[in-house]
């Protein structure tokens, strides 16, 4: 065997070989390979340096775009990297401007040698926003994109991956739309004390062989409290996964750490539906989050714009999975011919490894438009990070347009949520506002029938259940649930549970419907 001194990695495979040359000892020799354990180095000796503020480098031409002028930066297809290669991926990248003001780092992977991938001003064309005269080439790339033929297997100009801005990115399978993002790390989101926001400052990408189907790219994540080393291992399919592996270091104490963070928005639908009149039944990327605790309890809570800054914990131990979900799925669900709502991926996260004690957060944003991303959720752990403690989390992204694939037969879902003014129906036949609210949630399942003898299981806070009654609806051979309620104070939030059981054996056969009623 070779015994070598400590030397630099990159030069190891070379002296064995010079080495084995000369010994006829010699018999093998192990090449080194790029991994994750390589960026948890460079994380771990980050995280023991004083955190540097990275600084801004382009010019107020392009930091003042608007966004839709930043999206007419095009990047030149005929110069997309492993375009020249068989491989069924194809890089591209972002420009700088706007708010992404920050040069990152981006390096490829060939043969087990990094290579820094160079910004080129010759990748872009500025033409369309007059700024094509401009000098750029000090600059740097703000992100990058991956292609890859999902929707037609003869074309490569599908996108189908985006990292840009922070820890942010975003992913698609077969016939998707964007639509959600997932992050690195959430740190102290919604505190008053004010968000901190993590970014991938380095990217390390291995390039793919002909006919591989999967891509792995490497990150390292820096903040003033953390640092972290990613493996990102995305694998494009109808349903495209994405799995994250990672290990961060604090450099500080976090107050609320957010782990697999999912960003999206909700403006309004037929659980609160716009206060503006509007064509569109709905806007949204996600309408509800999904929970499945480690007991297999099934939960389902139907997302809001509150009108102000709205928090719900669900305290779970060692949970399975969680996930934004988009569950209505039809054209008619939003009538949108722009922007397609009904093609944005549900995200479900698959936990890999045993996550402890903590609590899935919900943190819902008031927001007057649909261009600002104002829904939150994450895994808080019990345990609190502070200086010099290590993190090892591991997790899948599952992106997909049939979600209720997920669920056992024998769990029935709320398949729609709608809010109402709450009525009686007098003797003349003619209904009558009585100043309740209600509830109209429609449950759906293959084990569910009109001989299905149900009942009713509700409780809520700060208020009264006045009734909650369940009628087989033959529409979707499933039993709709009304419950009508009075909230106590207006002022606070108010939470409602209902579920579906059976009479005979009082087994729930229904998910958790976890349904909030905004403060006003």
């Amino acid at each position: 065997m070779c015994n070598l001194f400590p030397i630099h990695k990159f030069n190891k495979t070379l002296i064995c070989k010079v080495l084995c040359l000369a010994s006829a000892t010699c018999i093998s020799f192990s090449a080194w390979a790029f991994s994750l354990d390589d960026v948890v180095e460079k994380a771990e000796k980050l995280s023991k340096k004083a955190y540097v503020q990275p600084s801004k480098n382009i010019p107020n031409e392009l930091a003042s775009l608007q966004f839709a002028d930043y999206q007419k930066i095009l990047f030149n297809h005929q110069k997309a990297y492993w375009g020249d290669q068989k491989s069924r991926f194809k890089l591209e990248f972002y420009h700088e401007g706007m708010y992404f003001d920050v040069p990152i780092k981006i390096n490829e992977i060939v043969d087990n040698q990094v290579n820094p991938i160079q910004y080129d001003p010759s990748y872009f064309d500025l033409s369309q926003i007059n700024l094509d005269k401009l000098d750029t080439k000090n600059l740097g790339f703000a992100g990058f994109k991956v292609h890859y033929p999902i929707n037609n297997p003869t074309k490569t100009d599908d996108e189908i991956f985006s990292a840009l801005g922070g820890s942010y990115f975003r992913a698609v399978g077969k016939d998707q739309h964007y639509g959600l993002s997932a992050r690195g790390l959430a740190i102290d989101t919604g505190e008053m004390s004010g968000e901190e926001f993590p970014r991938f400052k380095e990217y390390w990408i291995e390039r793919p062989q002909a006919n591989q189907k999967h891509l792995i790219i490497y990150a390292l994540l820096d903040s003033p409290s953390v640092t972290g080393a990613y493996k990102i291992t995305l694998i494009p399919s109808i349903d495209t996964t994405v799995t994250v592996q990672a290990k961060v270091f604090f450099r500080d104490s976090v107050k609320k750490l957010g782990i697999a963070p999912l960003t999206s928005m909700f403006l309004f639908g037929p659980n609160q539906p716009s206060p503006l009149l509007n064509y569109r039944p709905a806007m949204h990327d996600s309408n509800g989050l999904s929970i499945l605790a480690n007991n297999n309890e099934w939960i389902w809570r139907p997302l809001n714009n509150p009108k102000r800054l709205s928090f719900s914990s669900y305290s779970l131990e060692n949970p399975k999975a969680f996930g934004l979900i988009q569950r209505d799925k039809g054209f008619d669900d939003y009538q949108d011919l722009d922007d397609h709502y009904e093609k944005r991926p549900s995200v479900w996260t698959e936990i890999l490894g045993d996550w402890q004690k903590g609590r899935v957060e919900l943190v819902e944003i008031p927001t007057a438009d649909e261009t600002n991303d104002n829904i939150v959720t994450f895994w808080v752990p019990e345990k609190q990070y502070k200086a010099g403690d290590v993190l090892d989390i591991k997790y899948r992204l599952h992106y997909s347009l049939n979600e209720n694939k997920r669920y056992p037969n024998n769990v029935a879902r709320a398949v729609s949520t709608r809010l109402s003014l709450g009525d009686i129906k007098q003797a003349n036949l003619i209904r009558k506002l009585d100043g309740s609210n209600a509830y109209v949630i429609d449950f759906a399942g293959p084990e569910l029938s009109e001989k299905s003898q149900v009942k009713v299981i509700s409780s809520m806070n700060n208020g009264t259940i006045l009734t909650s009654e369940a009628q087989y609806n033959p529409e979707i051979k499933g039993w709709r649930v009304i419950v009508r309620f009075n909230v106590e104070d207006s002022k606070k939030a108010t939470d409602i549970r209902v579920q579906l059981a059976s009479q005979e054996t009082n087994k729930v056969i229904s998910e958790t419907w976890s349904g909030q009623y905004p403060a006003q």
